[in-house]
């Protein structure tokens, strides 16, 4: 009895403790053409997005020079971020969900806070 006390309350202490870091990230959001929108929060490995009301993580992958791409192969959703602009697709259902996405940031020329010291974006 005191050894499951003890893994519920780990198991607890560990979910409470991701929660608040995660309620501590800066969250950016990203508007897009056909007024749709969505928010990334996360680093340059791990970027959670949240897109129609639902939360989503994606894992940096290797990708063509000059662009950042995240994936979730369980859910399908694929952000590709270049310079001026990011689009999210969908790539179970083979659709793009979103085109020609920026942050306020980008809408001045800076490159999004969460890319600014990634590779390919790093400003000399």
């Amino acid at each position: 009895m005191k050894k499951t006390l003890l893994i519920i309350s780990l198991a607890t202490a560990g979910l409470l403790g991701s929660a608040s870091a995660i309620a501590n990230e800066e969250v950016t959001t990203w508007t897009c053409s056909e007024s749709k929108q969505f928010k990334t929060s996360g680093t340059t490995e791990l970027v959670r997005i949240t897109w129609e009301s639902k939360t989503f993580d994606l894992k940096r992958e290797n990708s063509l020079p000059g662009s950042l791409r995240y994936k979730n192969s369980n859910s399908g959703h694929d952000l590709v971020v270049l310079g001026n602009k990011a689009m999210l697709f969908n790539i179970k259902s083979g659709t793009r969900l979103a085109d020609f996405c920026q942050t306020a940031e980008m809408k001045t020329g800076k490159l999004p806070h969460l890319f600014a010291n990634s590779e390919p974006f790093t400003q000399n």
